[in-house]
C-alpha cells in the first residue's frame, strides 16, 4: 500500500511537470506566430486618418525602449565635425519621444518657406475664396530666373491652373511658381498673418527666415488635416511625394516607407523636412544646415542621418 501511495505521487507530480510545460510551449509558439505576423503586415503607406484605430502590439515591452538623448548622442556622433551649423528635430507624432538639436535657432528657410504659402493657398481654397482650377496666365515679370523649375524656361503667355502651380511649387521646387502664388493669389502680409496666429513667431516671409520647431507646427498641423478637408489634406499630402529632390531625408530608406517632405536649398544652405510614415511608427524629421561647401556630401550626411534615425525609432 505505501508502494501503490509513493507511486501515485511520483506521478502526479510528472502529470504536473507536463501541464506546466503544455503551457509554456503553447505561449511560446503564440509568441512566435504573433511576431511573423507582425513582420509580414503589410506596411501603411498613406496618413493615418485622425480617427481611425491603429492596432496595438501586445509584445510590445519585449523592444528596447527608445532613449532621446541616446539618439541626440548617436547623431552628433555621425555628423562629427561635418557641419558647423545645423538643427535636427525629431518627433514622434504618437507619444513624447523628441529629439531636439538647435531646434529653434533660426536659418534662412529657402524653399522650405514654400509650406506656408502652401498651407495658406488651401486655407483660401477650402473657404471658397480660392477656385483651384482657375487658368493663370504668366506674365514676364513673374518669372523668377533662377533655382529649380520648369515653369521659368515654358516663358511668358504660358497657362497653369492653380492648382499645378502648387504642384509644381512643391514637387518641382519651381520659385515662379511659388512667386505668383504668393504675391498674386494669396499675398505675404496674408501668409504672414496666419503663421503669427499659429505660433511660428520665428517665421519670417519677407525675410525668408524660419526655425526647424515653427516648421514641425505647420507639417504637423497640414498632415493631422487641420489646414483643411480630408481630401484637400490628401491633395497637399500629395505634392510633398515623388518629388525630384528624393535623396535627402528618403535617400536611404526602405521603399516601403512613405515620406512627405520638402528641401530647400540656397548658397551655402541645405534643408529637408518632412513626416516619415514607417510600418510601426510615425515621426517628423527637419534637418536645416548651413555654410555648407559641398553639397554632394551634405546630402550623402542628410540621408544617412535619416536612416540612423529611423534604424533607431522604428
Amino acid at each position: 500500500m505505501c508502494y501503490n501511495l509513493a507511486y501515485m505521487s511520483k506521478k502526479r507530480t510528472s502529470i504536473g511537470r507536463f501541464i506546466i510545460f503544455l503551457f509554456f510551449l503553447t505561449l511560446l509558439i503564440i509568441v512566435l506566430y504573433q511576431t511573423f505576423r507582425l513582420i509580414k503586415k503589410e506596411p501603411i503607406i498613406s496618413p493615418i486618418p485622425p480617427n481611425e484605430k491603429v492596432a496595438v502590439n501586445i509584445f510590445s515591452f519585449l523592444s528596447k525602449k527608445k532613449d532621446p538623448d541616446e539618439l541626440k548622442k548617436l547623431i552628433k556622433q555621425k555628423i562629427g565635425l561635418d557641419w558647423k551649423n545645423y538643427s535636427i528635430l525629431v518627433v514622434d507624432t504618437k507619444s513624447d519621444f523628441r529629439v531636439a538639436i538647435n531646434d529653434t535657432e533660426m536659418f534662412t528657410a529657402a524653399s522650405v518657406n514654400k509650406i506656408p504659402i502652401l498651407a495658406a493657398l488651401y486655407i483660401g481654397i477650402q473657404n471658397t475664396d480660392i477656385d483651384p482650377d482657375t487658368v493663370i496666365t504668366v506674365q514676364e515679370e513673374d518669372i523668377q530666373d533662377y533655382g529649380t523649375g520648369s515653369i521659368r524656361y515654358d516663358g511668358a503667355g504660358s497657362t497653369y491652373t492653380i492648382k499645378t502651380l502648387a504642384r509644381l511649387m512643391m514637387q518641382q521646387s519651381d520659385n515662379t511658381a511659388a512667386y505668383i502664388l504668393a504675391n498674386h493669389i494669396i499675398r505675404l502680409d496674408t501668409i504672414q498673418s496666419l503663421l503669427n496666429e499659429w505660433g511660428m513667431t520665428q517665421t519670417d516671409m519677407i525675410n525668408n527666415k524660419t526655425a526647424n520647431n515653427d516648421v514641425y507646427k505647420i507639417i504637423k498641423k497640414i498632415y493631422q488635416g487641420n489646414i483643411a478637408n480630408p481630401a484637400y489634406t490628401q491633395e497637399m499630402l500629395a505634392f510633398f511625394k515623388d518629388t525630384e529632390f528624393e535623396d535627402r531625408i528618403p535617400g536611404l530608406l526602405p521603399k516601403t516607407v512613405q515620406v512627405y517632405h520638402k528641401i530647400g536649398s540656397e548658397i551655402g544652405y541645405m534643408h529637408d523636412v518632412g513626416v516619415v510614415v514607417a510600418p510601426s511608427i510615425t515621426y517628423y524629421i527637419g534637418i536645416f544646415t548651413s555654410d555648407i561647401t559641398n553639397e554632394k556630401e551634405a546630402t550623402k550626411l542628410m540621408a544617412e542621418v535619416s536612416k540612423l534615425v529611423y534604424d533607431y525609432i522604428k
